[in-house]
């Protein structure tokens, strides 16, 4: 059983980190490619919804239907991807990266002879494990597109 607690314990480590983001840094926006789709708040509230046109240190531009706007960073609030949803691939993707850690390492950690059989129990166990626990980090893996925000100045 004590096995069993560490496997979940790495596994919820491993969650935890993955799932943590800086986003009040600006130099986040240096990701952003020339015609993404983005969203940004002002301090006031007012959204500005458009394709990316750059960044400097002092402030961000997009292109919005009435043409190109640049927002001062002390009027920003936050910075939004406008990307397609694409959660369903991505918990596929994290619940089967997650089964299969899981089953290496509960196959590792099982002990041979024991209360339930031998290593292939352990790694069954560790597969369901990881693969729920890959689903949730599947699911909230890149569902928020936020790229820069900050509380309040």
């Amino acid at each position: 059983m004590r096995k069993i607690t560490i496997l979940i314990c790495m596994l919820g480590v491993a969650l935890i980190s993955a799932a943590q983001a800086n986003r009040d840094s600006w130099a986040n926006l240096s990701r952003l490619r020339v015609d993404q789709k983005i969203q940004i708040v002002e301090m006031t509230a007012k959204k500005h919804s458009g394709v990316f046109v750059s960044v400097s240190d002092s402030a961000i531009s997009l292109k919005d239907a009435g043409g190109e706007q640049t927002i001062q960073k002390q009027d920003v609030r936050s910075v939004k991807l406008m990307k397609t949803n694409r959660r369903l691939r991505n918990t596929l993707i994290g619940t089967g990266v997650g089964a299969g850690v899981g089953a290496g390492l509960g196959a590792a950690i099982w002990e041979s002879h024991g209360f339930l059989a031998g290593k292939g129990t352990g790694a069954a166990v560790g597969a369901v494990i990881g693969a729920v626990g890959g689903a949730i980090f599947g699911v909230l893996w890149g569902s928020e597109g936020t790229i820069y925000s900050v509380k309040s100045r």
